[in-house]
């Protein structure tokens, strides 16, 4: 019984055979898909996928790629869905400073108005984080956004920084990449953090494990991921999936 814990199912990758990934999920042992949104319109169809989907919930945020395009109105909007029963976070924000396809400047404002709006929602955050470490761990910590629960998403920091966000109570979520060869730093961060505060994702249809790397991803094979930190860690892979569905249940409040 496994939780993927990031999935973008509502991506049009998927259009054609959509029902029947998730299909395959459901007979891979996958008991919850939680699937974030990265602009508003991605928000509003992983909403409608969750309320179709007993095993499917959702979170409503927009990627740092498209923070340019957000407004008040929007975040008022995206404030307003988030309200909705099968909402579970905000997410996925944060910043992303490799390909910088909004301002910098840009970027940290509407990742602080959206770490806001989910303090006040009471809600916890799911974050997206690449070439910004310092950045998004800085703001989260003026935001004191680990009050309501920090997630970090396929994290690619280091493993010093990985405890360093435990301590602040946060989860880090494992991806696709452990499986690579030559991933020295994803396994420093699998040996650094607890089970306790794990959880393990696709991301797809993007970052692909072994031995389907360079195929199109889907929830089924976030088994590869829990195979190989049960591998890292030297523990039972029962122990991985129970451990990582208790941490992903707790975290987003699924009963």
């Amino acid at each position: 019984m496994l939780f993927d814990s990031h999935a973008h199912l509502d991506a049009s990758r998927f259009d054609k055979d959509r029902d029947q990934v998730i299909k395959r999920a459901k007979e891979a042992g996958i008991s919850y898909i939680m699937n974030p949104g990265a602009d508003y319109e991605s928000s509003m169809r992983a909403v409608e996928l969750a309320e179709a989907n007993d095993f499917i919930y959702a979170a409503v945020g927009v990627h740092p790629h498209e923070a340019k395009t957000l407004d008040d109105m929007m975040l008022s909007l995206l404030k307003a869905m988030a309200r909705k029963p099968k909402v579970k976070a905000i997410g996925e924000i944060g910043l992303d400073y490799h390909y910088d396809f909004s301002p910098r400047d840009e970027q940290r404002y509407w990742f602080e108005k959206q770490l806001l709006m989910a303090k006040s929602l009471k809600m916890p955050v799911i974050i997206h984080d690449r070439e910004a470490n310092q950045d998004v761990y800085d703001i989260l910590c003026e935001t004191n956004a680990f009050e309501t629960g920090v997630l970090m998403h396929c994290y690619s920091g280091s493993g010093e920084l990985a405890k360093a966000y435990v301590k602040k109570g946060a989860y880090i979520s494992i991806a696709g990449p452990i499986t690579f060869k030559n991933v020295r730093k994803g396994i420093e961060v699998v040996e650094s953090v607890p089970l306790d505060r794990l959880m393990i994702e696709t991301d797809a249809p993007y970052l692909t494990p072994e031995p389907y790397r360079g195929k199109r991803n889907e929830s089924a094979y976030v088994a590869y991921v829990a195979k190989k930190i049960a591998e890292i860690k030297g523990c039972s892979y029962e122990e991985v999936a129970s451990a990582t569905m208790s941490n992903a249940k707790k975290f987003f409040d699924i009963k």
